[in-house]
């Protein structure tokens, strides 16, 4: 138990009910000064970020900054070795491969927390009438199931980001490693703010949180607004740290169109990340200033205008897609030469469609706009700009088949998810014209279409590669490789059931069916379909349980990977599993191609240590 209280995270916890309890007083106090009575909003949205702020210091996030204020010495950060065992990933580490873990655990954590989310309100929507749900329950679990999957997947990203970019570039570490555990930490109260939304009333906006229904709303509307501008902090705080250190820390010979193309998709993914989150956490601050101090930035009885929130909103929410889907396309792009055995078909055009649906990404909000009520002759071109999308993200597709064609294909677990998720990228983006052209998108909107369309991106751009990337590199994490008969499973499993899921959220979005309702009417018809995605969406919760077992049983009696056991060419696969504290013992030096698999004689990464080069054949095939 004492060792428990020492630990970071349960400090944090500590002091953010203090910090709030401090926040909360603060309002009460001045309130009382002014002559003016208790109010639960105010004294609750100041505690929750006076909270937030105390949770940092009690973790330890900004210890060595204090220290440095104060003129005190503070370690350089190859001088500092964290605790061993399982209890260095409760607190502070520096290490960005432990910081990596931190991101990806959090990541799964809310992963399951959201889909059982989706699985209470699936199996109410499982037969018309209202079964064991009120409104305002469903309204609440949909919302949260929407924006925790969406901070999910943002850790998630940076846990893969984090762990594998220093790697595959030949850095030590990161670029500023304190500001890189100062941004995982900050998610952490961010997502108990999120998740404590449930607790305050809920909320009835979905995950959008679109006034004038966000201004009425109750309490936990305000703990939803917190949870995601503090989550949007460490989001934009991790991209500039992941650009700084590919644009400054690539290792000698290692020029940008040397690099590997994950490392490409995260430098497009973090130029949006930092350049756009600002604009949501800006319209959720302004929703949240409106309910407190009465402000009218979108209350048209005030001179607002509710259509600016939207505007605000999706033009970081539409790029957005592109933060979760660029490194899912990247990690199909990096694992699917290792598995073909043959160089990346047009590597340039494959790194420059990266930063081209980056660019683009930030022309296209107006189509989510299509019936809000927005200038008509604005339709058009966003129309147009929205079709445009397709052009650098056929390219990827392009180069995915003419790799895949006449190679010698393998299929270890993670080749099955790069091609499940390249199967289901492909149906998401044949059902996004639909949603982009305006006479179809009229009818569309906000129906169940726009649900499976959602959610065959999000499992083929970032649900299977996730997977993949997990499989791939868990070895490299621990040393041990994860069970191919349960990794097998979970494919077979999760794919079918997802396909029949989304398959059957877009047949009743086309006979009507809107989103974000509890009920519908029995003469309609959809009992049966309804009932058949909640049974895929169970399969799905079943094959993802499979993975959990397999993740945490692989820890200790997986079979041992030390060495490159993908025969890759990639550096991290050069030297001894799992990585040590620093990474490479010395510099590589990268002289040639990453992706010329196949290709007799050649070689990508050298290292002039005898000792470290023992086990690194796989550079050479």
């Amino acid at each position: 138990m004492r060792k428990v209280i020492t630990v970071g995270l349960a400090r944090g916890i500590f002091w953010q009910i203090i910090g709030t309890l401090v926040g909360i007083g603060m309002v009460t106090g001045v309130r009382f000064l002014m002559g003016l009575g208790w109010k639960a909003e105010p004294a609750w949205v100041l505690g929750a970020f006076v909270g937030a702020i105390f949770f940092m210091g009690g973790v330890g996030a900004v210890t060595d900054w204090w220290r440095w204020v104060k003129g005190e010495r503070t370690l350089e950060v190859h001088e500092i070795h964290d605790p061993s065992g399982i209890w260095r990933y409760f607190g502070v580490s520096y290490d960005h491969k432990v910081i990596g873990i931190q991101y990806g655990v959090t990541s799964l954590i809310l992963l399951a927390i959201g889909g059982t989310f989706a699985l209470i309100f699936r199996t109410e929507l499982a037969e018309s009438g209202l079964q064991f749900l009120s409104f305002q329950e469903f309204n609440t679990l949909v919302g949260l199931h929407g924006m925790v999957l969406i901070i999910s997947i943002l850790l998630g990203i940076a846990a893969i980001a984090n762990y594998v970019t220093p790697l595959l570039i030949g850095a030590q570490d990161m670029a500023f490693p304190r500001l890189n555990a100062f941004a995982y930490w900050l998610a952490v109260p961010g997502s108990i703010l999120l998740l404590s939304a449930i607790f305050f009333g809920g909320f009835e906006t979905g995950w959008t949180g679109y006034p004038p229904l966000s201004v009425r709303g109750p309490l936990g509307m305000q703990m939803f607004f917190a949870g995601v501008f503090l989550n949007g902090w460490s989001s934009i705080l991790g991209a500039l740290n992941l650009i700084a250190t590919i644009l400054r820390m690539r290792t000698s010979g290692m020029n940008y169109f040397r690099m590997p193309i994950f490392v490409w998709s995260v430098l497009a993914t973090s130029i949006i990340a930092l350049t756009a989150t600002q604009l949501i956490g800006l319209s959720f601050q302004m929703v949240m200033f409106e309910r407190i101090f009465g402000m009218g930035f979108f209350d048209a009885n005030n001179g607002g205008d509710p259509i600016l929130f939207q505007h605000l909103f999706w033009f970081y929410s539409h790029p957005a897609v592109y933060i979760f889907v660029l490194p899912g396309l990247g990690i199909i792009s990096e694992l699917l030469p290792v598995f073909v055995r043959k160089p990346l078909f047009g590597y340039k055009w494959v790194a420059m469609s990266s930063l081209g649906i980056a660019l683009v990404g930030f022309l296209v909000w107006g189509h989510h706009m299509f019936t809000s009520g927005m200038q008509s002759y604005l339709r058009v071109p966003f129309m147009y700009s929205t079709l445009l999308v397709a052009v650098p993200t056929g390219i990827k597709f392009f180069s995915w088949v003419a790799t895949l064609w006449q190679g010698r294909i393998r299929f270890p677990t993670p080749m099955l998810f790069v091609l499940g998720g390249i199967f289901v990228f492909l149906m998401g983006g044949l059902t996004g014209p639909p949603n982009g052209t305006v006479s179809t998108d009229l009818h569309l909107h906000d129906t169940y279409w726009v649900v499976g369309h959602f959610h065959n991106t999000m499992f083929g751009g970032y649900v299977f590669p996730l997977f993949a990337a997990i499989y791939y590199w868990y070895p490299k994490i621990t040393g041990r490789r994860m069970n191919e008969t349960l990794g097998k499973l979970h494919f077979y499993l999760m794919t079918p059931a997802f396909f029949v899921m989304s398959f059957g959220q877009m047949r009743v979005g086309l006979l009507g069916m809107r989103r974000r309702i509890a009920d519908y009417d029995p003469a309609l018809g959809f009992d049966l379909t309804h009932l058949i995605v909640t049974i895929g969406g169970f399969l799905i919760a079943l094959a993802v349980l499979i993975f959990f077992i397999n993740l945490i049983y692989s820890a200790k009696r997986g079979s041992v990977a030390v060495d490159n056991v993908w025969e890759s060419r990639s550096p991290e696969w050069q030297v001894p599993s799992p990585a040590q504290m620093h990474n490479y013992p010395e510099p590589f030096e990268v002289v040639g191609e990453p992706y010329d698999y196949g290709l007799a004689g050649t070689q990508y990464v050298v290292f002039h240590n005898a000792e470290v080069s023992k086990g690194s054949e796989g550079s050479k095939l």
